[in-house]
């Protein structure tokens, strides 16, 4: 599938504008956070025209982070500033700060309702400029003016509980054991109580009072987040349940009553306790890192907190301790796990000069690192950061589910009120009769199982693929990724190892060993990649140089160098033949060869060619299994984009195992390729490794980028990112995205056939009150345990 350049023509997003640098609040600068850029283009636009608008004296844009710099003569301009950008077509929000931003986790959340009740709790305090609860993270974001203590007082008053979501206040979390006491067991035994009791010879007012006892005590956390519920006029599971509870007590079903309270909260509890195991997948992370690292100084080593570690200082760092902070060897050799955060197999060969990570695991030699990166910056930090960004993004399907339960609840609600008056009213049975259906009805309108379906899924599974060194950007992304059939890769750095190897020594009048050590003796005084790759071919089978003199560069066409009072001369086979000597014995295997994409280095002296060293780029050891892996997955077709000539196109597709492959495409052309696919009605993904592959990225359906350890901007700008700096963990990224559809699609039609079976066993008489409340948490938690299968997969 060669591809010209007449052939092939760049798109839109290809017409990549300048990123300004990402901008930050500094001085009379505000930093906005853009939404709705397609391309670059579009951020160019938004520059250029606000550019133009009285008071604004500058703008940057970068589209790349979706982020705008404004710099505006007063702080009435910054206020108006998103409106001027609705103008262009776009969305705008101020971007806080840290010391804004105030992250809390909550405790005691049931569904999606009560992150809703919180929700419009807080922002009624006059104290809470702005609040967002999220119920499958358990985490509140809050722009306050109060103190800690306020906001935790505040949270309680809707029947919850918060802690500041510091990371030292969520690594001590795992550490301490909270003994609350148990409510649901005493309500539980006063309802075993009077169950037995009521067969038995003791007074029915007893009776009586052991499940009115049951009520009170299991109720009561249940009846204080419905009062503030009510208050705050949303409709919550606690709403309904409690006045189920009610209801039957005045009807004098107390036993009923009883159980529907005890249920309720059983089954909060087992929900709670399950959910918290989904979160645990981040609070994982976090518990990588050391709390405390070991510091070199003048006068010998401290221990600080590696909250109080400052740039630059030097850590000590000895055999099977974890790396406290990012970092930069300075001194000594070691081989690190770096699975925690590349989910890379294999340790990794460190010498100084080289990077190295919290988290991960120093596996030999003793090291001595100098801090880059303060605790609250380390990739791992940016990597829990993400992902927590990432989990509370709403899925396409997530977003569908919260409109049909916010039409569905109250509709259900109505019809409840109906069922109670309307029958009765007409002459069609007892009041007591259809006001206990009607608070079945009551119970079953709550669709607390449909709305968590999606969330807890997309959760695990963005918890699981954080843990194997994979960052998925949001649910959307995670569906995405499951409904992929065609993947595109850029060939070099992604297929390849994006640097020359030696391939091939062809040994004419000498032996090879002499040959690679000629060649290793001339190209060692040269930093060219070609003679970097013979050299470290040489070192690799430890064959050593000649005692050598008069080095010298012949530009643009190899080098020279004396040995034994001989000149030698490396380089192109082009040279020789100006030097007069014959080639034409070589010619036909020469042009084989290059055809083949290997660069040619020709060994030999004035008189003759002794051999031939061929280098070129090699596909990566774990190319060709990851390929196969991802077609077992489903993938329909691989396909390969590169700028190489049709030969070295066509045996690099061979080697790899793809489908199909674009050939001589320049860096632009990519974009017209990935179109060219979805033109052909695919879901395509689009797998590079660097910034030039950006505008390839934008355009496919699904942009992955891959070593992101090391590159800021493949972490903040890809929709999912491989952390390490190959595809291993590609195909584990496809089959749990698709496992997570299978799963949610599970959740979504079990949910809504336990609420259909248990509407139509409400009209018949049916549907007991306890059998209600039994469906509606049971269901829940069932779609809770069957997400959690998403973080065992491994």
């Amino acid at each position: 599938m060669q591809k010209t350049e007449q052939e092939i023509k760049t798109g839109c997003c290809s017409n990549k504008a300048e990123e300004p640098e990402q901008a930050t609040d500094i001085g009379d600068i505000k930093t906005f956070k853009v939404t709705g850029m397609d391309c670059p283009s579009c951020a160019l636009t938004l520059e250029k025209g606000l550019a133009k608008t009285e008071g604004i004296q500058s703008v940057k844009v970068n589209y790349a982070s979706g982020k705008m710099a404004v710099g505006a003569v007063n702080a009435d301009i910054y206020e108006a500033v998103p409106g001027y950008v609705k103008k262009f077509g776009f969305e705008a929000e101020p971007e806080r700060s840290k010391k804004d931003a105030h992250v809390y986790q909550v405790s005691g959340m049931d569904c999606s309702s009560c992150a809703a009740t919180l929700e419009k709790h807080m922002s009624g305090n006059p104290g809470v400029q702005s609040v967002r609860v999220n119920f499958s993270t358990g985490k509140m974001h809050i722009a306050h003016t109060l103190t800690d203590e306020q906001v935790v007082k505040e949270v309680q008053k809707s029947g919850f509980d918060a802690t500041p979501a510091t990371l030292r206040n969520q690594k001590k979390e795992d550490q301490k054991t909270v003994k609350s006491i148990p409510v649901t067991t005493i309500s539980g035994l006063l309802l075993a109580l009077g169950f037995i009791g009521s067969f038995t010879a003791i007074p029915e007012w007893l009776v009586t009072v052991f499940y009115a006892a049951a009520i009170v005590i299991g109720g009561y956390k249940p009846a204080r987040s419905a009062f503030y519920a009510v208050k705050s006029r949303s409709l919550d599971m606690n709403v309904l349940m409690v006045t189920a509870a009610i209801g039957a007590a005045l009807i004098g079903e107390w036993f009923e009553g009883a159980t529907v309270v005890w249920l309720f909260a059983l089954g909060n509890a087992l929900q709670n306790r399950s959910i918290e195991r989904t979160r645990d997948s981040i609070r994982s992370l976090i518990n990588l890192t050391p709390s405390e690292a070991l510091i070199k100084t003048d006068g010998g080593t401290v221990v600080k907190d590696v909250e109080d570690v400052s740039i630059h200082d030097i850590m000590i760092v000895k055999p099977g301790e974890k790396i406290p902070l990012d970092g930069e060897i300075t001194s000594g050799m070691s081989s690190l796990n770096q699975a925690p955060i590349t989910g890379e197999s294999l340790p990794v060969d460190k010498v100084p000069g080289d990077k190295v990570y919290a988290g991960t695991v120093n596996e030999s030699g003793s090291l001595e690192v100098k801090v880059t990166r303060l605790s609250e910056d380390t990739t791992i930090a940016r990597i829990i950061h993400l992902v927590e960004e990432a989990q509370e993004k709403k899925a396409p399907t997530q977003a569908f589910i919260d409109r049909f339960a916010a039409v569905y609840t109250p509709i259900v609600f109505v019809m409840a009120l109906l069922v109670m008056v309307v029958p009765p009213l007409v002459g069609f049975g007892a009041w007591g009769e259809w006001f206990y259906r009607g608070l079945a009805l009551l119970v079953v309108s709550c669709p607390c199982a449909l709305v968590i379906s999606t969330p807890v899924a997309i959760v695990s599974a963005i918890g699981n693929a954080a843990r194997n060194g994979v960052l998925i950007k949001g649910g959307t992304f995670l569906e995405k990724a499951g409904a992929i059939k065609a993947i595109a890769f850029d060939k070099t750095g992604t297929l390849t190892e994006g640097k020359p190897k030696v391939t091939q020594v062809i040994a004419l009048e000498r032996d090879s060993v002499t040959l690679v050590s000629i060649a290793k003796t001339i190209e060692e005084h040269s930093t060219h990649p070609i003679a970097q790759a013979v050299i470290s071919y040489a070192n690799e089978r430890s064959i050593s140089s000649e005692a050598g003199s008069g080095f010298s560069a012949i530009a643009g066409k190899g080098a020279t160098a004396m040995i034994d009072g001989t000149e030698y001369f490396a380089g192109k086979p082009k040279l020789f033949k100006e030097m007069g000597i014959s080639t034409a014995h070589i010619d036909d295997r020469i042009s084989q060869m290059q055809n083949e994409g290997n660069t040619l280095v020709a060994v030999g002296t004035r008189d003759q060619i002794l051999g031939l060293i061929a280098v070129a780029d090699t596909v990566r050891d774990i190319t060709v299994r990851s390929i196969e892996q991802l077609k077992q997955a489903g993938i329909g077709e691989m396909v390969m984009l590169t700028g190489d000539n049709e030969g070295t196109a066509k045996k690099m597709a061979a080697e790899t195992g793809v489908d199909r492959y674009f050939a001589e495409l320049m860096p632009e052309d990519k974009v017209t390729a990935v179109k060219r696919l979805q033109d052909e009605g695919k879901q395509v993904a689009m797998v590079g490794d660097g910034i030039n592959d950006a505008p390839a990225l934008a355009t496919a359906d699904l942009g992955i980028a891959m070593g992101g350890a090391g590159t800021d901007t493949a972490m903040e700008t890809a929709d999912i990112v491989l952390m390490a700096d190959n595809l291993e963990k590609l195909p584990h990224t496809i089959r749990l995205s698709r496992k997570a559809l299978t799963i949610i699609k599970q959740n979504i039609w079990f949910s809504l056939i336990t609420k259909l079976a248990a509407l139509m066993l409400i009209f018949p008489g049916f549907l007991t009150l306890w059998m209600a409340v039994l469906s509606d948490t049971g269901a829940a938690l069932i779609v809770i345990l069957n997400s959690m299968r998403l973080l065992r997969m491994k």
